[in-house]
């Protein structure tokens, strides 16, 4: 090789590889010239040996991409939405002593039925049964003081009128008498007063419902003053379940009221399912929305009543409550891994019948378990790819193998 002469080297021709290199060997000496040679050999068989090969036109398999797919389904579909709710009695009512003194007896039984005016507790009644007859011998001394009063009325105004007697005296008869028997009047109340605290040492059961558990034992001294109730008795049959639901959903439900106040449609029926998930047999009622949104939560607080009898359920039980708020007639459904969830839209991949793909821009509506309303951008019966979208190219050919779901693990 002679200085400045030109060589045209092509070392990547190569499964079909056309690079040329050019180099100006003028001012390259023999030996320089030899040097280059040497490391474009080198760089030719590393790049052989680490598979510097032309795969295809464009750099990519011929090959068209394998995807599962799957037909889209169409049906009606219940619309369900869920809150933690919990149980309270339709009815609670605190038992409280009224009077004060000792509990000398518990006549009920704990966590049983009780029915209104069933005894639950005695308090030592001998202070009262003493006020009684204390308050007893009161009226019967007022009353004999103003048979006396009026006796002495009588007696002058008949002098008065034979004008024996001045009329002042016959006067203060008349007024001795009139408060004799406002004195009668008042110690006949206080007897009422005494009657009534022996009355409330038996302290009675004010509600038919179950009676929790005793807060005093035998001997306690207990008062109206006390802090905490003898006992609680609660209304469980029907039992009441609370549950907030958001400002949102409740805006709709204020608009199905005012739609239902034209044209009367029944309430949906509401349903709980219980701790250990199992549904309760028993579909309940709305009966109250509250009066107003708490402004921390954004949240209101609705009631429903359910039947309970055998009053199984109970006070303080956490459920959750399912309510069915609309019906999606005719519902085009897709499973949620067949959609693409994008910043400000969804997508998916439609095949036709040509194996070819094209991606779609949809609107997304209702979840119903694994699976996704599709409210625009999709026909029944279209075939949606479920695996392998990330590997699809809009209007290119696939390959679509049926897809199937996952079934459920039995239990031993």
């Amino acid at each position: 090789m002679r200085a400045g002469e030109v060589i045209h080297a092509n070392p990547f021709s190569h499964a079909g590889m056309s690079w040329t290199w050019i180099y100006n060997l003028r001012s390259i000496s023999a030996p320089g010239a030899r040097r280059w040679l040497e490391v474009i050999f080198l760089i030719t068989v590393i790049c052989l040996s680490a598979g510097c090969t032309k795969p295809g036109a464009g750099g990519m398999s011929s090959e068209p991409p394998e995807v599962l797919v799957t037909e889209t389904l169409q049906q009606d579909v219940p619309v369900v939405r869920e809150w933690i709710g919990s149980l309270d009695g339709s009815v609670d009512a605190d038992v409280r002593a009224r009077v004060s003194g000792y509990v000398i007896s518990e006549n009920y039984k704990e966590g049983a039925l009780v029915n209104k005016g069933d005894l639950l507790f005695q308090i030592d009644p001998s202070v009262y049964e003493a006020a009684v007859e204390q308050a007893k011998a009161s009226v019967a001394q007022a009353e004999a003081n103003q048979l006396q009063t009026e006796q002495t009325e009588q007696r002058e105004t008949h002098l008065f009128e034979q004008k024996v007697e001045s009329q002042q005296a016959r006067d203060n008869a008349v007024q001795s008498n009139t408060a004799a028997k406002a004195e009668v009047k008042a110690q006949q109340a206080t007897l009422r007063q005494a009657e009534l605290n022996l009355e409330f040492t038996k302290i009675t059961a004010p509600i038919t419902g179950i009676a929790g558990i005793a807060n005093p034992g035998i001997g306690d001294l207990v008062g109206p003053s006390d802090a905490n109730p003898l006992a609680t008795i609660s209304t469980v049959d029907p039992i009441k379940v609370y549950f907030q639901i958001s400002e949102q959903d409740y805006l709709k439900v204020a608009a199905r009221i005012e739609a239902n106040r034209t044209n009367p449609v029944p309430a949906p029926p509401v349903e709980i399912t219980l701790a250990d998930g199992s549904l309760y047999p028993r579909q309940g009622k709305f009966s109250a929305i509250d009066r107003q949104v708490d402004n921390q939560t954004g949240t209101i607080r609705l009631a429903a009543l359910f039947p309970n009898p055998g009053n199984v359920l109970r006070p303080g039980q956490f459920v959750r409550v399912r309510v069915t708020v609309k019906t999606l007639n005719g519902a085009v459904l897709v499973p949620q891994r067949a959609v693409n969830e994008l910043q400000t839209s969804f997508e998916l991949a439609v095949v036709g019948a040509d194996n070819k793909a094209e991606i779609r821009t949809v609107k997304i509506g209702e979840r119903i378990g694994s699976l996704w309303v599709v409210e625009d951008g999709l026909k029944p019966g279209e075939r949606v790819v479920v695996e392998g979208l990330q590997k699809v190219r809009d209007n290119q050919p696939v390959k679509p193998t049926e897809w199937k779901p996952a079934q459920p693990a039995q239990s031993q």
